[in-house]
């Protein structure tokens, strides 16, 4: 009997933040090292030493697990794990997470544990279970990707990191101070379908995290788990008032709000206004947060929810219906 179960556990291909600080990833090391002898699971480390060879890193660990019928497996923060994902879903290759950032927000959502060795044990007994994906310009983002404010709270947040140290009071602490400085409007067309419709906002948030919704009360959060995302957005208004809303999403109670606005969908194209009334082919370059990475893309922006859903590994729970991660990688790498 021993031997049936063994056929059925595939190789893990690990990909490890080495630059998240030494210490850290060396302790992960060890612990990863540690739990795949004591299950004899064959298994891969890739350490990303530099951020520039993260790509090839990561190809490499796809590679791997692609030949030998295996997983990939991140082990880092939402930015990370967003990367490895990314590269998974485009391979449809089964994948496993380590969360080992400062909120964890994907993890935590679908009950992963953050102690790293009861996260391996979680992905050493794990199934495989479809997990919703969003997309937006057909960028990967897990937990929530957003234009305005948040992209700069994200940028000061890292610096404040680089300052003062990785935690989530350091994290809280920096949102404080960017809610307090000034902050531009963007006036945006909204399109969903033959809908139109203007809005104009300090910042548009995309959410498809149930987890991180619920944590500040806004009623589209169930709908993540329905095939949507959840789309909020906060009216412009002056620094005390975007104190009271910080204080408010801390709560639990943002969505109560009457500055804040939120609604679900399927597909929604995002466009500052006045672009579509001059040249349509011009294109306009906007700021985006995508899972705590801030980067530039094209408008118009495109979110949507991913045609196919991530594979990922984890432990069945009483609301999950998982199927064997050999029958169901059958399916995945046809």
């Amino acid at each position: 009997m021993q031997a049936d179960t063994k056929q059925f556990e595939p190789p893990l291909c690990f990909v490890l933040n080495g630059g998240s600080g030494r210490r850290d990833a060396d302790a992960a090391r060890d612990a990863i090292e540690s739990a795949m002898r004591a299950a004899a699971r064959r298994y891969h480390l890739f350490i990303i030493e530099d951020i520039d060879d993260l790509t090839a890193t990561i190809q490499q660990a796809v590679d791997a697990a692609e030949s030998e019928n295996g997983a990939v497996v991140a082990v880092g923060g939402d930015g990370t794990i967003n990367a490895v994902a990314t590269a998974a879903l485009g391979r449809r290759c089964c994948f496993g997470a380590i969360p080992q950032g400062t909120f964890n927000y994907f993890g935590r959502s679908l009950g992963i544990p953050e102690d790293i060795d009861a996260a391996l044990q979680d992905l050493l007994h794990g199934q495989v279970t479809p997990v919703q994906v969003g997309l937006v310009n057909d960028r990967v983002f897990l937990v929530n990707a957003s234009v305005g404010l948040y992209p700069q709270l994200l940028e000061d947040r890292e610096a404040f990191k680089q300052r003062y140290g990785r935690s989530r009071f350091v994290a809280l602490w920096s949102a404080l101070v960017t809610a307090c400085g000034d902050h531009r409007y963007l006036n945006l067309v909204l399109e969903q379908g033959s809908e139109q419709s203007e809005l104009r906002t300090t910042t548009l948030f995309i959410g498809n995290n149930r987890l991180q919704l619920e944590q500040v009360g806004v009623e589209q959060a169930e709908s993540v788990t329905q095939g949507q995302l959840a789309a909020i957005a906060v009216k412009p208004v002056g620094t005390l008032a975007m104190l009271w809303l910080a204080a408010r999403g801390a709560l639990g109670k943002l969505g109560e709000a009457e500055n804040v606005t939120g609604f679900s969908f399927r597909s929604l194209s995002v466009s500052p206004r006045g672009l579509l009334r001059g040249n349509k082919h011009r294109k306009h370059r906007i700021k985006v947060a995508v899972d705590g990475e801030v980067m530039w893309l094209d408008t118009p922006l495109a979110f949507r929810v991913a045609p196919e859903p991530l594979q990922l590994i984890r432990q069945k729970t009483n609301d999950d219906t998982p199927h064997a991660f050999a029958d169901n990688h059958k399916d995945v790498a046809a």
